[in-house]
């Protein structure tokens, strides 16, 4: 089923939710709502499910107006971050429960109840657990098991709200792979939402990053990371350095540096902002007369592969957390570089994404 989301607006007393958003979801896609806290995200996603009304706006699916349809006619399948499984149910019981509140004339026999409760534990790898209470289960498991109660009423759109929020980071990035291998399975048109770069750029078939109420960009999850729209969507995807100067008929001047910034070769003398991602930062040892950005290595961490160094301009204070650059290295560069905390190096961009200020 295709959802298509017209000109939706929502606003609580003072505060504008959403700002006219409109999307189209393709049947069978895997779409990531990605934003930070209070950018209206859930809102949205529960405006879909028909547990919030907008002010504005129309919710379609497959081209058929669902804008006032109660939440019970929707067909929507909702998995919360906290589970929201009966404590007081074994695993059997939770997931029967969609099937079993159906009205009479829809309501399958207990026969077909069991083989489909049976089927859905197996889908989510748990049908071992069929007679525990959720209190005897993992987060994890207890996730797939509100993921299989969602999934056992045959729902058109599946919908999920931070759902691996409440877990730890090894389970978070287990139930990623799980749930993208689900997906390619079913092919119901499910959508996430997320504030997890992460999770969002590898789980989804396409993101949607939304900031204050509006969105910012639509793309791949390989669209959104090379190549942001805007200078928001670059600063919340990943780890950024952010360097202010200005630009000049396609040429920017930064702290001391040139870079070539083509796009904005009609730019004159405008303030700029270029965001470098830190494994864009080419590390040297400072000589005399070196070109670049002469920074003190002040603390440097390896874990596994990657070096991380934190870098401080000559002249600023290590308390002036808006001065401090971070930069990526291979662990075996930083080992036969030989680097030292307090050293003075040299970095030079060797890519940067320009943004001109107004």
């Amino acid at each position: 089923m295709s959802i298509q989301i017209r000109n939706i607006s929502k606003q609580f007393g003072d505060f504008q939710a959403l700002k006219n958003v409109s999307l189209d979801i393709d049947s069978g896609e895997l779409v990531a709502l990605l934003g930070p806290s209070g950018c209206g995200k859930t809102t949205l996603l529960r405006i879909i499910a028909g547990l919030e009304t907008a002010d504005t706006g129309n919710i379609l699916f497959s081209g058929e107006d669902n804008t006032d349809k109660h939440v019970r006619e929707r067909q929507v399948g909702f998995v919360f971050q906290h589970y929201a499984l009966f404590r007081h149910m074994t695993v059997f019981e939770n997931v029967a429960f969609g099937l079993r509140v159906k009205p009479r004339g829809e309501r399958p026999g207990e026969a077909q109840i069991s083989k489909k409760v049976h089927d859905l534990l197996k889908l989510v790898q748990l049908d071992w657990l069929a007679d525990r209470f959720p209190a005897q289960l993992s987060g994890g498991q207890r996730q797939r098991i509100a993921l299989a109660r969602a999934l056992a009423v045959e729902p058109k759109v599946l919908l999920l709200d931070e759902p691996f929020g409440a877990l730890d980071a090894k389970v978070r990035k287990e139930l990623r792979r799980w749930l993208r291998r689900l997906h390619d399975e079913l092919h119901v048109t499910s959508i996430f939402v997320t504030h997890d770069q992460e999770e969002a750029l590898e789980v989804s078939d396409r993101v949607v990053v939304i900031n204050k109420g509006q969105i910012e960009q639509i793309g791949s999850p390989q669209q959104v990371w090379e190549s942001p729209a805007s200078a928001f969507v670059y600063g919340f995807l990943g780890d950024v350095n952010l360097f202010k100067g200005r630009v000049h008929e396609g040429e920017v001047h930064l702290n001391g540096i040139r870079l070539q910034s083509p796009e904005h070769a009609h730019a004159q003398n405008a303030g700029a902002f270029a965001y470098v991602r830190p494994h864009d930062l080419d590390v040297q040892r400072y000589t005399p007369g070196a070109e670049g950005i002469t920074v003190e290595l002040s603390r440097s961490i390896v874990i596994g592969p990657i070096a991380r160094l934190e870098l401080i301009p000559l002249g600023a204070t290590q308390l002036d957390d808006n001065a401090m650059i971070e930069a990526q290295i291979p662990a075996q560069q930083f080992r036969e570089m030989g680097l030292r905390d307090g050293e003075t190096l040299v970095v030079n961009p060797r890519r940067a994404k320009v943004f001109v200020e107004g």
